[in-house]
């Protein structure tokens, strides 16, 4: 049988900007629930060394959102593993239906469901995803101890996770289209640094190589962009760091968007193009990107939905 909730704030989404969401609500007796999604904790959740959250000169991810998740539940709010599959805003009271088949209506909602790894999009690419190919290097690093990998891209997540992989990988292959990189001076320093660390400028992927049976990665085809030359590099695994797009699915078709699906917010603000519908970190920040600003924009949000729901009372 549906269970249905009613509830003055719904929340959808865990990372940073959700769980501040939940903990500035709930102390503001919103009755606020947060649905965590299909990744719990969001993209923190699968990395290693966070070296820039305040107060902490270093972090696991992992252990970061589990705090942050303790934190919102000991305010009060609700806290629901599950996941929003569809959403009505076209008037109040909000409805959403989630994976389990519960129901919530909710007179303001959150939204902070983050972004999510972009691809090549490429056949081979598709056909080894989980049998050498990844976006997560702090998820699967550790199978290729001993091993030569790539990484593809060039801005802060490639350097960071060829940086990561040189934990394990006896030789890490950086492919960047451009003759520099985009990402902070300091990553470049300890990219340059690093002796297992060698840069491929100029080259796109433009296949992945491997085995039928079992699947396997055994190398990857480059191109140069300017000749069109192409060339074979081996590897056993080939990571894509080529950035993120938001998770915006759910609404990109009832709220106004920007950049390629990023939610958009009135200035200096967290509401979107609805009234009561408010959007936080990485649905709707595709410049900076960071834990801490996603963070500060759910505190924004919850500050904003409470102003709204003190001058709009429920219908």
């Amino acid at each position: 049988m549906e269970n249905v909730k009613r509830k003055r704030l719904l929340i959808i989404g865990s990372g940073p900007a959700g769980y501040t969401a939940a903990v500035y609500a709930a102390r503001a007796m919103l009755d606020p629930v947060l649905i965590q999604g299909i990744q719990p904790g969001g993209q923190l959740t699968i990395t290693t060394d966070v070296e820039n959250w305040p107060g902490d000169s270093m972090v696991q991810g992992p252990d970061l959102m589990l705090r942050m998740q303790e934190h919102a539940a000991s305010t009060g709010a609700e806290i629901v593993s599950d996941h929003i599959l569809s959403i009505d805003l076209s008037s109040r009271p909000f409805s959403a239906r989630a994976d389990s088949g519960d129901a919530y209506f909710a007179d303001a909602v959150i939204l902070a469901t983050g972004a999510q790894a972009k691809w090549l999009g490429l056949p081979s690419e598709e056909k080894f995803k989980g049998h050498g190919v990844s976006a997560c290097a702090t998820c699967d690093g550790f199978f290729y101890r001993g091993k030569e990998v790539v990484v593809v891209g060039g801005g802060n997540t490639a350097a960071e996770e060829a940086i990561f992989l040189t934990k394990f990988a006896t030789r890490v292959t950086l492919i960047h289209r451009r003759n520099e990189l985009r990402s902070d001076k300091i990553l470049q320093n300890r990219l340059f640094e690093n002796e297992k660390i060698e840069l491929l400028w100029d080259h796109v992927v433009d296949e992945v190589i491997g085995d039928e049976a079992p699947p396997s990665v055994t190398g990857v085809r480059v191109k140069h962009v300017a000749s069109g030359r192409t060339k074979d590099l081996r590897c056993a695994g080939v990571f894509i760091a080529i950035g993120h797009s938001p998770a915006s699915e759910l609404v990109a078709s009832q709220l106004e968007t920007h950049s390629g699906g990023y939610v958009s917010v009135e200035p200096g603000s967290t509401a979107t193009s609805i009234p009561g519908v408010f959007a936080a970190g990485d649905i709707t920040d595709h410049v900076y990107r960071q834990a801490v600003t996603s963070a500060g924009m759910g505190c924004m949000a919850a500050l904003d939905a409470e102003k709204f729901l003190a001058e709009n009372p429920e219908p």
